[in-house]
């Protein structure tokens, strides 16, 4: 049966039992837990200096309300690089290069941060929607513009992160059966062909982490309009 580039993105299923819920929670295994001593193993002082420098770089901008998500937002920065780093590994599935799961994540939170506003600083909230100075004019067009804006911001959300992993999971597979199919034909460009995956691979990685940093600073940026 011949295999489509796009099957590596389809859901898990063993013995009809779908592994989704699975691959969600077994990056949460390999991050070490905090410990009662007083000193701890480089590792977990480093995983706690990361997650403090984050935190802080994140909530800086922030007003003080709005520092309840920290440890909201700081967790799913570090779900969502586990979960992209691991889907790099072979004969392994990214959960995040669903549209379902990302959108999922997006929405709620993003629906959390517009209540917050609205109850909070209503007036504020809504003066977002007609900025200052506007022509009598163009007040009804704006208003509709700005609507469309705020309610396209958790679509761009989870499109951004699927559109960018399936993107970079498509070249990595493309690559690497250009490569396979060229060893007996071309040696060389073979060989070439494998040092552009190796490169790419490395840009992948980058990227797995910078999306995911991207998805909960613009979700920090929603909450500073509303706090």
């Amino acid at each position: 049966m011949t295999l489509s580039f796009f099957d590596q993105f389809m859901s898990p299923v063993f013995l009809g039992i779908p592994l989704m819920a699975l691959a969600l929670t077994l990056p949460w295994i390999l991050f070490p837990t905090p410990t009662t001593r007083w000193l701890n193993n480089r590792l977990l002082t480093l995983q706690n200096w990361f997650i403090g420098r984050f935190a802080h770089e994140l909530f800086m901008p922030v007003n003080l309300p709005g520092h309840k998500w920290a440890v909201l937002l700081t967790s799913l920065m570090l779900f969502l690089i586990s979960l992209n780093m691991l889907g790099l590994l072979p004969y392994t599935f990214t959960p995040t290069t669903q549209l379902s799961l990302n959108m999922g994540l997006a929405f709620p939170l993003w629906l959390a941060t517009v209540i917050i506003g609205m109850r909070n600083q209503p007036t504020e909230a809504l003066g977002h929607l007609l900025p200052e100075g506007t022509p009598t004019l163009l007040i009804p067009v704006l208003i509709i513009i700005e609507t469309i804006s705020l309610f396209i911001r958790p679509l761009a959300l989870g499109v951004r992160l699927t559109a960018n992993l399936t993107a970079g999971h498509l070249l990595i597979q493309l690559i690497a059966t250009a490569a396979t199919v060229l060893l007996p034909l071309m040696p060389t460009v073979a060989i070439l062909t494998a040092t552009i995956l190796f490169l790419l691979t490395l840009l992948e990685v980058a990227v797995a982490m910078i999306q995911a940093y991207v998805f909960v600073l613009l979700l920090s940026l929603y909450l500073q309009e509303n706090v």
